[in-house]
């Protein structure tokens, strides 16, 4: 709480209060300057978000100014306040809605539209180099990767196609993406 330890320091307070209660605002700006951490500190501590603290201080505060009427008791103020705090961050913490953590990647496919004219300019110049890597390459590599990742075909489907053991397309799908990646370091150096 605020350090009000002196009498003079109470008697200030009531004074203020009492002047806020009669209309004087710059008395009650006096007194939101005195409390203002107290509050936030408060509204803090319950809502453990610095934002929404910082909302409810200011609500608090907005709330206290138009119920200062109300105490009947200007020594009180200290007590009152701290109260009122705690009784809209709670109000707040149970009206609000649950956090909901969201994975980066599904919060950019939401939100925002990846799509750019750089992203499609370098993504059709890599399908570009990838066909003339492609083209470079003998037949077999050349069809064993279009069957596999243009076409979509499954290993066994592409056992069945090409007449050959699945451990063979294994092997060939691999020996193939290292050559294709060869090529396509030999494109991008020249």
């Amino acid at each position: 709480m605020i350090d009000i330890n002196t009498q003079d320091e109470k008697q200030e307070l009531i004074a203020l209060v009492i002047a806020a209660q009669a209309g004087d605002r710059d008395a009650f700006g006096q007194i939101v300057e005195k409390f203002q951490n107290v509050v936030f500190a408060v509204a803090l501590k319950r809502l453990r978000n610095y934002a929404e603290a910082q909302e409810l201080s200011q609500d608090v505060f907005i709330q206290a100014m138009q119920k200062i009427s109300q105490l009947r008791e200007p020594a009180a103020f200290a007590g009152w306040i701290r109260s009122i705090t705690v009784r809209m961050a709670i109000n707040r913490a149970v009206r609000r809605a649950p956090d909901i953590l969201v994975e980066p990647e599904t919060l950019a496919a939401n939100c925002v539209d990846p799509v750019t004219p750089l992203a499609n300019l370098l993504e059709n110049e890599r399908a570009d180099s990838v066909h003339v890597g492609l083209d470079r390459l003998r037949e077999m590599d050349r069809e064993t990767l279009q069957a596999f990742y243009v076409e979509g075909h499954s290993l066994r489907e592409m056992s069945t196609e090409f007449d050959a053991p699945i451990g063979t397309i294994k092997r060939r799908l691999h020996v193939a993406r290292k050559r294709l990646a060869k090529e396509m370091e030999e494109l991008i150096a020249c």
